[in-house]
């Protein structure tokens, strides 16, 4: 009996480890923005902006995830001021424009002009071996999310 029990804990546990396996391989990508602490400051804006709703919609979309230490580099006081709902047109056109339409994996990027959602193009370059997005560098790739993927930048880029 004891082995029968010690078996079915096996059995249940493995069971659960797979199940929640495939719950975080099913989030958004404000699911998985959400539940990485790197991209707190990110999450706070998007919830700003009043875009978790569509960036949590079908898409698929490619989105440049500026971390924590990209908006730190920003000048003191400008997340802040971003975050303020008198700035949300602001911080919609900003974040808008870290996404592109599409799932583009990073085997897929090609250097030259990419359009963002918010209308304007962004400049794409590959210089040994590493991708850039304007003066960002891309740090981490292919994040998939159930809507798209994300890649990882180390600024935060502004639409001219």
């Amino acid at each position: 009996m004891k082995l029968l029990l010690s078996s079915l804990f096996a059995i249940t546990t493995l069971s659960v480890v797979a199940l929640t396996v495939q719950a975080e391989e099913k989030q958004t990508i404000v699911g998985i923005a959400a539940g990485n602490d790197d991209f707190s400051t990110l999450v706070a804006a998007v919830t700003a902006a009043g875009l978790v709703e569509t960036l949590s919609g079908e898409g698929p979309f490619t989105v440049f995830a500026p971390t924590n230490e990209a908006f730190a580099k920003l000048p003191e006081g400008t997340v802040e001021s971003l975050l303020k709902p008198e700035n949300k047109e602001k911080l919609v056109a900003i974040l808008t424009y870290h996404v592109v339409a599409g799932k583009v994996m990073a085997a897929d990027v090609a250097p030259g002009e990419v359009a963002t959602v918010n209308g304007a193009k962004a400049s794409i370059t590959v210089v040994n071996g590493g991708v850039k997005i304007d003066a960002a560098n891309v740090v981490a790739t292919d994040i998939e999310g159930t809507n798209g993927v994300i890649h990882v930048i180390d600024s935060v880029i502004l639409p001219e």
